[in-house]
């Protein structure tokens, strides 16, 4: 029998994605460990100015161009970027390492500078005095009680959810209508998901009640809580840092999302109700029920 034959929707993870430096590229994975803050290394560095606030590609658009990989058997974070050598950040970190106060949103927290060969190398690449930092996870940061009903949920650096939830037909249905326009086709990187599933219709995330994962050793059960408000970022091609508005002008013309005051919507925020502790992996069954109101 079918994972969840009873569910009003069934269909797969198509992809798996995690971001280990905030708004610098993403690592597409095969695999990657739940945790209740989110897939495992995602968002667990950010670059920050001299006053210790965060920066992203809504100012610096160049920081899509610095590609992370993750290095385990090295004990690394290897940063790279055109026109500069490579850098090495360990993944292990001192839980005495001293701490500098960093601001995301409205959130201050501690975290762990990473010393100053990496404020140099991004400092030159970004043409601006940065540095870089890790979130630690003895701190606290927490997801907005308004959207998770009150549930105490944890997040690292993430804009304010552990997870962002997308669907393959949500982009083909974009792609659509920007070819529809005239315009090129843009890829799912753009949107900076975490989690893609396939097998639903476009924007089905958008009324999932809760999406159930089946790992094969437990059941993973995810709750979309808050539409993703989208910022230019998406304008903003991964390969080159170019920015264009035709990925934004068309999302408003059809994505104008009643539910947060007009505002443009694509994905959703999750959060991890069950399951933290379990591996997901592309191809895993999913299920879930229909929510409208």
């Amino acid at each position: 029998m079918a994972f969840d034959s009873n569910a009003d929707l069934s269909g797969a993870v198509a992809r798996l994605f995690i971001y280990p430096v905030k708004s610098c590229a993403g690592i597409e994975v095969q695999e990657a460990l739940l945790t209740d803050a989110g897939l495992a290394f995602d968002r667990a560095w950010m670059v920050v100015d001299e006053q210790g606030t965060f920066l992203t590609q809504r100012a610096l658009p160049r920081m899509a161009l610095i590609r992370p990989r993750l290095a385990r058997g090295q004990g690394a974070l290897l940063l790279q970027a055109p026109g500069q050598g490579e850098l090495r950040v360990p993944l292990a970190t001192e839980a005495a390492q001293p701490h500098t106060p960093v601001v995301v949103w409205k959130d201050t927290v501690p975290a762990w500078d990473m010393g100053d060969e990496a404020a140099r190398w991004l400092t030159a690449f970004l043409g601006q005095p940065c540095r870089l930092v890790r979130f630690d996870p003895a701190q606290q940061r927490l997801s907005s009680p308004d959207w998770t009903g009150g549930r105490v949920v944890p997040n690292q650096f993430s804009d304010g959810f552990p997870l962002l939830l997308t669907s393959a037909a949500s982009l083909q249905e974009l792609n659509a209508r920007l070819q529809a326009a005239g315009q090129p086709v843009v890829g799912m990187e753009r949107f900076r998901p975490n989690v893609v599933i396939d097998g639903v219709q476009a924007h089905d995330e958008d009324r999932l009640e809760l999406l159930r994962i089946d790992t094969g050793a437990a059941q993973v059960q995810l709750q979309p809580v808050k539409p993703c408000a989208r910022c230019p970022i998406p304008n903003i091609d991964p390969a080159t840092a170019e920015s264009s508005p035709a990925v934004g002008d068309m999302l408003r013309s059809y994505r104008q999302d009643r539910r947060l005051d007009g505002a443009i919507t694509f994905g959703m925020n999750a959060i991890v109700c069950q399951g933290a502790g379990q591996m997901l992996r592309v191809g895993q069954a999913v299920a879930a029920d229909l929510c409208f109101d």
